[in-house]
């Protein structure tokens, strides 16, 4: 069955209440759209967490900077609904920028340590976009669990930050991130990539698993692993972004890697014109 769709607040306000009072549980998936595999999986999982699952689809422009792709993003409502429906999603929240920041909108949300640092610094006012977006939605819908993919690590450590911090009380749940069967993580900006390019692309993912083995191996400075994910990316002509070894909670860099320390080594970088990123825990 088709999802139902709504587009303004107050009526997505007005259904969620009617879930919350049949005493139901309620699962949110918050997507850009453009959907696939990956949304998919975090759109069942909720079906395996909550009764009845709702999806967003906004492309939102206050994560986006004045010369990156907001116009150009990939959009495809009624492939994305059709996605929908094949996996049990019940409503899916549809709305316009006007509907989300109406006239006289003033109010944002900063998390300020996790969010410095790897796409923190290089996309200035991204991840307060991110924030007031998701602690929007979350507030709309009060869901009980809200789930997130793990391949925009950084932004999963932002809104467990954000829901720990407002008080919320949703269960956020971060999923593994899904892969091609070559390896590429699953993106949606994989759709700017032409043939060449997405061979190209798959450095990210081979420097990743180089740098997981050679830590697997004894190998655990920092210096070390960082630097075999950056020959990939440079053998396969990609121009870093960056590339460095964090603590998997706090995202703070790291000099090596401890044991009983979880760490995360991340990764982007640009594919021609796309950028593209990627992660992988690493000394787990």
């Amino acid at each position: 069955m088709a999802p139902l769709v709504l587009r303004t607040v107050a009526e997505t306000a007005a259904w969620a209440e009617s879930i919350r009072r049949s005493g139901r549980r309620l699962a949110l998936v918050p997507t850009m759209g453009y959907l696939h595999d990956g949304h998919l999986s975090l759109m069942r999982e909720g079906r395996n967490r909550a009764d009845v699952v709702a999806a967003s689809i906004f492309v939102n422009p206050t994560q986006f900077g004045p010369s990156e792709d907001l116009s150009r993003y990939p959009r495809d409502m009624t492939g994305d609904l059709a996605k929908c429906a094949s996996v049990g999603v019940e409503v899916v929240f549809a709305p316009e920028p006007a509907e989300v920041y109406p006239p006289g909108f003033q109010t944002y949300v900063d998390v300020e340590k996790v969010s410095q640092g790897l796409c923190g610094a290089r996309r200035p006012g991204h991840f307060r976009g991110v924030a007031t977006v998701v602690t929007k939605l979350l507030c709309l819908f009060k869901p009980h669990v809200a789930l997130f993919g793990e391949k925009d690590y950084q932004q999963l450590q932002v809104i467990r930050a954000l829901e720990r911090d407002l008080n919320l009380g949703v269960e956020i749940v971060g999923m593994p991130t899904l892969r091609e069967a070559d390896g590429l993580a699953m993106s949606s900006r994989n759709a700017y990539l032409s043939p060449e390019d997405r061979k190209r692309a798959l450095a990210l993912s081979r420097g990743l698993s180089a740098a997981r083995a050679l830590c697997e191996g004894g190998t655990r400075e920092a210096q070390a692993l960082v630097g075999v994910v950056r020959r990939e990316l440079e053998a396969a002509g990609l121009r870093e972004d960056y590339v460095e070894l964090m603590d998997a909670t706090s995202l703070t860099p790291l000099s090596a890697v401890t044991p009983g320390q979880p760490a995360r080594l991340l990764v982007a970088a640009f594919v021609g014109t796309t950028r593209l990123i990627d992660n992988q825990p690493i000394g787990a």
